[in-house]
């Protein structure tokens, strides 16, 4: 048998392995490259194979890098069924469905800029080579309904008159909704079939709510083959739910192929026990300067953690009870989630508030917007307050509308919490937030384009990076040394390369066979 891996390999987005045997082929993740548009566009939409050959796929946790092109697999000829735990496959009802609405609305977009460019290119005078304001709200009022909604058909209509191609979304909510229908969610050690003589059994991995260490077994000429694949694994001590699984079955210990993730494979983070503190001493700084927290955070895992950690500060009484406000419909309906599988928190989460009757998610100035309207308001509202919202990476959604209505603004501070993937505003804002914070603010500030206008960012951008839902490389060692799998050739993935180079040369040095694999490269395992 071997396994060949398609994606998240070398980078951090993308998951996607396939193993291949005699009489099956299962697929480990089917993750959505995210990255600069026209790159991840190009990866997301070519399959590296047909999806009729497929028997099963096994996807680890619900994030879009592990679980976004499902929808791609599933509507074309697709005939298996997608293996997960049971709180992975609720919070990818909502998900999948979010990324194709995003989808969506991304290619009316583009289509409507380039329509518009267009007709403002055809009307433009000839003389004055200028458009005149009468002929540009002309072509707004033909091709939007209000300020808000785009006039679609007549859109989709002037672009077929003029023979225009039109963008595409990767997949739609049909799409979207009819993949849903494949999900079947298990609960952690429970041995599934999924092939012919091969099963797998998901384990704690500590990452996010339903996240899993997947072990599958594989019957094959008279031998148990069994592979491994961590997913994303989480860190040790990290509130709500329970710890990286180190103690598995005894009848599964022997592992020919260990595949872990490398995301921060040359970095410590700081201690996950120092979170709390750091974000009461960024929350009260910004209050006193009468300003925002702005945090772009991820809708599952991230945001519920920060509600945790608040609710916490708050209970304490030592700093002031400034409203905060999950502006993600997204974040709300997975918090939901995160409200309806107690079954999986960990033991301080059921003494520190379910014991005393508390929901760890709700507290009186926690508000969750819903609409457009509400979340605008918010966005020009000047009392001190706290806003979450989502995307993470700063790619999409309201975070983009917050940022640019208080970035120019030293009073507001933007604190990074998460993962920041090459070549996505999240990540330049953070370094250019950070040189200029180490330059100590002197001359121009860095100017960020958001949504293709240009701001000077001078907001204060802070960092804690004891938030990660990833294991640091001490972590990353410490589930590889205290477990007690034996492991006899690790293939190192999902990191980016020098991540993931840097974690493989480490691993060598202690004694261990490892590879950092790439795209398309194919393992064997006898």
């Amino acid at each position: 048998m071997h396994i060949t891996f398609f994606g998240g390999v070398r980078e951090v987005t993308g998951s996607m392995h396939l193993l291949t045997n005699n009489a099956d082929r299962i697929l480990l993740d089917c993750g959505m490259f995210q990255g600069r548009r026209k790159e991840s566009e190009e990866k997301n939409r070519v399959l590296p194979f047909d999806p009729g050959i497929i028997t099963n796929i096994v996807l680890s946790h619900a994030h879009i890098d592990h679980s976004g092109r499902i929808p791609v697999v599933t509507s074309r000829n697709f005939g298996g069924r997608v293996i997960c735990t049971r709180a992975t496959a609720a919070a990818c009802e909502y998900l999948l469905l979010d990324s194709a609405h995003i989808q969506e609305s991304d290619a009316r977009y583009l289509n409507y800029k380039a329509l518009r460019s267009l007709l403002s290119e055809m009307k433009t005078s000839s003389r004055t080579k200028r458009l005149s304001q009468a002929a540009q709200k002309h072509i707004r009022r033909m091709l939007k309904k209000d300020r808000n909604e785009l006039n679609v058909e007549t859109i989709n209509a002037l672009m077929d008159r003029y023979h225009m191609e039109r963008v595409k979304p990767l997949y739609s909510m049909e799409d979207a909704q009819e993949a849903l229908s494949y999900f079947d969610g298990y609960p952690y050690r429970h041995p599934v079939s999924i092939g012919r003589d091969t099963t797998c059994t998901f384990y704690d991995a500590g990452h996010i709510l339903g996240s899993a260490i997947t072990m599958i077994e594989i019957k094959e000429n008279s031998r148990t083959i069994r592979i491994c694949f961590t997913g994303d694994l989480g860190r040790f001590g990290k509130p709500i739910i329970k710890d990286p699984t180190l103690k598995f079955k005894e009848d599964q210990l022997d592992i020919d192929l260990l595949i872990t993730e490398s995301t921060y494979g040359n970095r410590q983070h700081e201690p996950v026990k120092d979170t709390k503190t750091k974000l009461k001493k960024v929350l009260m700084e910004t209050v006193e300067k009468g300003g925002t927290l702005v945090i772009p955070a991820f809708a599952y895992g991230r945001t519920q953690h920060l509600i945790y950690q608040l609710h916490q500060i708050y209970n304490e009484g030592e700093t002031p009870r400034v409203p905060v406000y999950i502006d993600s419909p997204l974040a709300t309906k997975l918090t939901n989630v995160y409200g309806e599988h107690p079954e999986v928190y960990d033991s301080d989460t059921h003494d520190v508030f379910l014991k005393k009757g508390e929901n760890p998610f709700h507290f009186p100035e926690v508000h969750f917007t819903s609409s457009v309207e509400e979340s605008m308001a918010l966005m020009r509202q000047e009392t001190p307050h706290v806003v979450i919202s989502a995307s993470g990476m700063c790619e999409a959604g309201r975070i983009l509308h917050h940022l640019r209505y208080k970035i120019h603004n030293p009073r507001h501070t933007v604190l990074i919490v998460g993962f920041m993937a090459e070549h996505t505003l999240g990540r330049r804002i953070l370094e250019m937030g950070t040189q200029y914070m180490a330059s100590g603010r002197t001359g121009d500030p860095p100017q960020v384009r958001i949504l293709g206008k240009e701001y000077p960012l001078k907001a204060r951008v802070e960092q804690i990076g004891g938030f990660s839902a990833h294991a640091d490389q001490s972590e990353l060692l410490r589930f590889l040394k205290e477990s007690n799998l034996n492991i006899k050739k690790i293939a190192a993935v999902h990191g980016e390369e020098e991540q993931t180079l840097a974690f493989v040369d480490l691993l060598k040095k202690e004694g261990y066979s490892v590879m950092a694999p790439r795209a398309g490269e194919t393992v064997h395992i006898s």
